[in-house]
């Protein structure tokens, strides 16, 4: 494994997407959040994903001449067109936005159109709880589930998130995808000739399967079963319905290098806890839940281990795979 510090990752993530056509700024969204995310452990959300960037943006799959810009605008709502660049640019304007209009009318609702792969969703969300501010983020993604009872994949796995801002601590972060199982694992059993569990996925037929390759050619299953299909079918309709952005099964897989601009929706809520019962008493209610939570030996409080790890980081600095740090070094036309 290869260590490498925190400014000299996010220097080549940049450089690399740079060289492959992204703007300075796009480059910059995107190193900031890919680097954020191996910080706190997720792995498959960072700068593994630069070489996958990188393609997109060399083969028209991520404009790389795309500026996001206001399109819609009333209140606390607005709408930001990514205009088919990598999403990391549009989602910080999102989050900069939601911050101001939530100052301003205790909500704001921001919406992201024609946008991509966005990473790890709570990333996005930590400037709002650092101002204080109670964030929920939503995305839809490439068909990989179906609807309660179908066979055919139309739904992605959806992510959503939220965030929630303490007086004198680290914020609750919650954050999952919307699947039984990530397909990141299906695929490695799948190399690696093994079976996976019964109820992660179904064949192309509908069928229950625990064959990794069957699974793949088929379609991934919810978490919770309907109800977490009927919460995949509320994260498509609140991402793409409000925002006329491109449904899952619109858009072409992530896996594949050649396809269309996916055009995926995010939608951003940020909540002023100000506006509602106050702050004082906001606080005041999180820690008494919290609380209560932590009498139980074994409970964790969601977001601690990846605040842990990010500390670990900033001091110690990242691992990354040897294979994958040279990848990136090359990417960035830098000498290894």
């Amino acid at each position: 494994m290869a260590l490498v510090t925190i400014d000299e990752l996010t220097s080549l993530t940049m450089l690399a997407l740079e060289k492959a056509g992204a703007s300075l700024s796009a480059a910059k969204a995107a190193a900031r959040a890919l680097v954020a995310a191996d910080a706190q452990g997720l792995a498959s959300h960072g700068v593994s994903r630069v070489p996958q960037y990188t393609t997109f943006l060399r083969n028209g799959r991520s404009s790389t001449t795309a500026i996001p810009k206001i399109v819609h605008s009333k209140g606390g709502a607005c709408l930001i067109d990514a205009q088919s660049g990598m999403a990391y640019e549009a989602c910080a304007l999102a989050i900069q936005t939601a911050t101001a209009r939530a100052r301003e009318f205790g909500i704001s609702c921001v919406g992201v159109t024609n946008s991509n792969h966005f990473g790890a969703a709570a990333v996005h969300l930590e400037p709002l709880g650092r101002a204080g501010l109670v964030g929920l983020a939503f995305s839809n993604s490439p068909a990989a589930m179906p609807a309660w009872g179908g066979k055919t994949p139309l739904f992605g796995t959806n992510p959503i998130a939220a965030i929630f801002p303490r007086r004198d601590a680290e914020p609750l972060v919650i954050d999952l995808a919307l699947s039984e199982a990530a397909r990141g694992k299906i695929m490695l059993a799948a190399k690696d000739g093994k079976p996976i569990p019964l109820g992660w996925a179904v064949d192309k037929d509908g069928k229950p399967t625990t064959d990794a390759k069957a699974a793949l050619a088929g379609s991934m299953l919810p978490a919770g079963g309907v109800k977490g299909a009927m919460i995949a079918l509320t994260v498509e309709l609140l991402a793409i319905a409000l925002t006329g952005s491109a449904f899952g099964f619109e858009a072409d897989s992530f896996f594949s290098d050649e396809g269309n601009q996916p055009r995926l929706g995010q939608l951003f809520l940020a909540i002023d806890p100000g506006a509602l019962a106050g702050s004082d008493v906001y606080f005041s209610r999180i820690e008494t839940l919290l609380g209560m939570m932590l009498q139980d030996d074994g409970v964790r409080l969601p977001g601690e281990r990846r605040h842990g790890l990010a500390v670990k980081a900033a001091q110690h600095g990242i691992e990354i795979p040897d294979a994958l740090h040279a990848q990136i070094v090359a990417l960035a036309g830098r000498l290894s």
